[in-house]
């Protein structure tokens, strides 16, 4: 069995998460990595994204939007700018998230906006798939 370490997933709304993980597949802004027990520390910036964690009953995915993870030896904190589990998630609200990107983007007009947009569309193709 894999080793296990600390997971914890916060917005400003709530604690989403806290539990012991065997592994945590994160949407880094540089690119997706998979942190796991003793992994080296590193702080990285979110893009949006689907956020997986591997716990001995199963993996649990959550809608991320941006924000900040802290991945050290002994576990992997993420504070979220928002975050929702997979079950909270509706056509509505998905709906809802990519129409505010969306203009976003078209009110700013910057390559940032638009790669927010679109990553933001790609993760909710993902996560209904």
């Amino acid at each position: 069995m894999a080793e296990m370490m600390q997971f914890d997933l916060v917005s400003p709304e709530r604690r989403l998460a806290s539990v012991q993980a065997s592994e945590v597949q994160i949407p880094g802004a540089e690119g997706d990595f998979t942190a796991m027990a003793l992994h080296a520390p590193v702080i990285t910036t979110l893009r949006p994204g689907v956020l997986k964690v591997v716990t001995a009953s199963g993996t649990d995915e959550y809608l991320v939007t941006g924000g900040f993870a802290e991945v050290g030896t002994a576990g992997t904190s993420v504070l979220a700018e928002r975050a929702y589990a997979k079950a909270d998630l509706t056509p509505a609200l998905l709906e809802e998230l990519v129409k505010e990107a969306n203009l976003q983007r078209d009110a700013s007009n910057t390559d940032a906006a638009a790669k927010y947009a679109d990553d933001l569309v790609a993760a909710s193709a993902q996560i209904t798939g």
